[in-house]
């Protein structure tokens, strides 16, 4: 096993993480390591249910999540809970299945069943449990743009 050096480097120019794995060779060390970072467990979030009662909810299970007010209502497959977490910092903790829809509203891109784009540039998205949402037209160009290219998330 080869010796591994780390170091931070600060970049201004970059939004997101950029992670670069150097070697002389692509060896099954350097395969191993960029595979461990590229590996995310499922995050579980602990949330409030209708009672008050926290559940701890794996993110997968999660189809849509929407503000209302200060806490933000979270529709899963195994009910409705609440977080009183803002929608912006649940977000940032999420993982990339998620998609901004609105300024009130993020959807779990593997519970989607459909999208429906409208003649008058709507676009509503139908989930596999039957529910439905709408995108704010001015999400729809970042919309598009995510979804161009993802094989299975577009109908």
């Amino acid at each position: 096993m080869k010796k591994l050096s780390l170091r931070f480097e600060r970049d201004e120019t970059l939004s997101d993480i950029e992670i670069v794995v150097r070697a002389s060779e692509e060896t099954a060390q350097v395969k191993e390591i960029i595979e461990s970072l590229t590996r995310r467990d499922d995050m579980k979030l602990t949330l409030l249910d209708k009672n008050g009662n926290f559940r701890v909810v794996d993110e997968k299970d999660i189809v849509f999540l929407s503000a209302d007010g200060k806490q933000v209502i979270i529709t899963a497959k195994s009910g409705v809970y609440r977080a009183k977490q803002s929608l912006q910092n649940i977000e940032q903790i999420m993982s990339r299945d998620f998609l901004r829809v609105s300024r009130f509203e993020l959807v779990n891109l593997k519970m989607v069943s459909k999208y429906d784009f409208t003649i008058g540039g709507t676009l509503r998205i139908e989930f596999k449990n039957g529910m439905e949402t709408w995108a704010s037209r001015r999400y729809i160009p970042q919309i598009k743009q995510r979804l161009s290219g993802k094989e299975g998330y577009l109908c």
